[in-house]
């Protein structure tokens, strides 16, 4: 978990740069916590009480990304990626996930997030979802807020697996 590459966010941006950048700080932080892991592992539920995964994360990471960016901002119909199995979230069921697909489809799915949140004008052009009113702004903020609550259970599944700690 040595080569952290992620590029610390401005502390003089504007909201915009600012919050696209904390976004794309807080991707970076997951794709760290999951590198140098063997599929096994990414696959473990290293903590006994709870049945997330790194690759439960980055899966649910995958279908968060789609869900506010593709479903709510740009109004598209999707299916989930991994359908819910008995009432829990799919993308959580992981034993038999092929793991360069979840890599895949988030890595695309944060590409995509990014071509949404480019072709807004503004963090406070807004669109209807469901009878609410939501503006980019919102959905920026609130993607920050699930990375880093996720990222969170991320040091802690890592530091179970193999002791690597940090940021």
């Amino acid at each position: 978990m040595s080569d952290d590459q992620r590029k610390v966010p401005s502390k003089v941006a504007d909201d915009r740069v600012s919050l696209t950048s904390f976004l794309d700080y807080q991707r970076a932080t997951l794709a760290l916590k999951c590198q140098g892991l063997t599929g096994e592992q990414l696959k473990e539920k290293a903590v006994p009480t709870s049945g997330l995964s790194l690759l439960g994360l980055v899966r649910h990471a995958a279908e968060v990304e789609r869900g506010w960016f593709g479903m709510v901002l740009r109004g598209e119909q999707r299916a989930a990626l991994w359908p819910a199995v008995d009432g829990d979230f799919g993308e959580f069921h992981v034993d038999a996930a092929d793991v360069e697909e979840a890599f895949t489809f988030w890595r695309e799915a944060c590409e995509d997030s990014r071509a949404v949140t480019d072709a807004f004008v503004s963090l406070d052009d807004t669109v209807e979802f469901r009878g609410e009113t939501v503006s980019l702004r919102y959905v920026l903020t609130h993607m920050i807020e699930e990375y880093a609550r996720h990222n969170g259970h991320a040091d802690l599944l890592r530091e179970a697996i193999d002791g690597a700690v940090g940021e």
